[in-house]
């Protein structure tokens, strides 16, 4: 039953060396995406654009408003702090924040021309928001989940600990039996 309830028994900090390459795409994933949105949010706060406003006022070919260019500054300034972070923390954000973001955009679809569209989503927002939810996911998983990883990923290593052990014994051991064969005997 434990094997069932936990069936990784590592915590998501401990899989990914600090210095490890996968680190890299998750930062940069986190950085490009949190800068696009900082941008978004400072041009919509720099047009004064009513905080609720759904009067049509566009940026960057999206439609917006204050609440929306706040909370786009917010997201975004979380994505770069997961930049900075980086590692594992940076992809499980990437992760979390992309499920967000499609989340965000069936709800504002379902939310299109009526009164509780308070963030003034169009329909290209809801676009932008799938389209940045899905590449969010990409760089949080990338490398961290799928069938053919490599078996010296550490995400592979933490779900396979019995077989990444023997073989890192198996590599000893051939360290070992190649560095004994190279030695000359004396007769």
């Amino acid at each position: 039953m434990e094997r069932v309830l936990h069936p990784v028994n590592a915590q998501l900090d401990d899989h990914l060396p600090t210095d490890h390459k996968l680190g890299k795409v998750y930062r940069v994933g986190a950085g490009l995406t949190g800068l696009l949105l900082v941008v978004f949010g400072i041009l919509g706060l720099v047009n004064r654009i009513g905080f609720f406003d759904t009067g049509g006022d566009t940026v960057l070919a999206l439609n917006t408003n204050g609440a929306l260019s706040v909370l786009s500054i917010c997201i975004g300034a979380l994505l770069i702090c997961g930049m900075v972070v980086g590692g594992t923390f940076a992809s499980t954000l990437n992760i979390v924040l992309g499920v967000l973001f499609i989340a965000s955009g069936f709800v504002n679809l379902a939310l299109l021309d009526t009164e509780l569209n308070f963030l003034a989503f169009k329909i290209q927002n809801v676009l932008f928001s799938f389209v940045v939810g899905v590449m969010l996911m990409w760089f949080g998983m990338y490398g961290r989940v799928g069938s053919a990883l490599p078996h010296d990923n550490p995400y592979w290593r933490a779900r396979h600990p019995e077989q990444a052990a023997r073989e890192d014994r198996a590599r000893r051991a051939g360290m070992a039996g190649s560095a004994g064969s190279g030695r000359t005997r004396v007769a």
